[in-house]
């Protein structure tokens, strides 16, 4: 498995967080590696990203949604030859929210595909920074 995460503190409510996670149109306004985000992010829900990382789009579905609290998209190839799965998790703390992006890769394909995926850890900051900054903006 190969995992990148990434915690920030936003001085700003759960909810006001989870608003800015849940409005796909929004997100190339605040994600500086965010082209356009398609769909709807919903319970159940399907978005493709597209995004300044990779030439390639990212279908995915939300696989969970707990309102101001939690959200997984889930993609990959067919039988779990490959797979990613990106957490976005939300925690009361501190007046604020403590905001926690996490992203695993796995299947048996992943030590062939490893090579070609980017090192996340500055986008994963430079999501976090944008949220944050957006949040405790608006």
């Amino acid at each position: 498995m190969l995992r990148f995460t990434h915690t920030t503190q936003i001085n700003a409510a759960p909810d006001k967080v989870w608003r800015i996670l849940t409005d796909a149109a929004g997100y190339p306004n605040w994600d500086p590696n965010m082209i356009r985000l398609e769909g709807s992010v919903v319970a159940g829900g399907k978005v493709t990203a597209h995004t300044k990382l990779s030439p390639r789009a990212f279908p995915v579905k939300i696989t969970t949604f707990e309102p101001g609290r939690k959200m997984v998209w889930s993609g990959g190839m067919p039988l779990g030859l490959f797979k990613g799965i990106r957490t976005f998790s939300l925690m009361p703390k501190n007046g604020g929210t403590e905001f926690t992006l996490t992203e695993e890769f796995s299947g048996p394909l992943l030590g062939m595909m490893k090579g070609s995926l980017p090192d996340m850890n500055k986008p994963f900051a430079d999501f976090a920074a944008g949220l944050k900054s957006t949040a405790e903006l608006a």
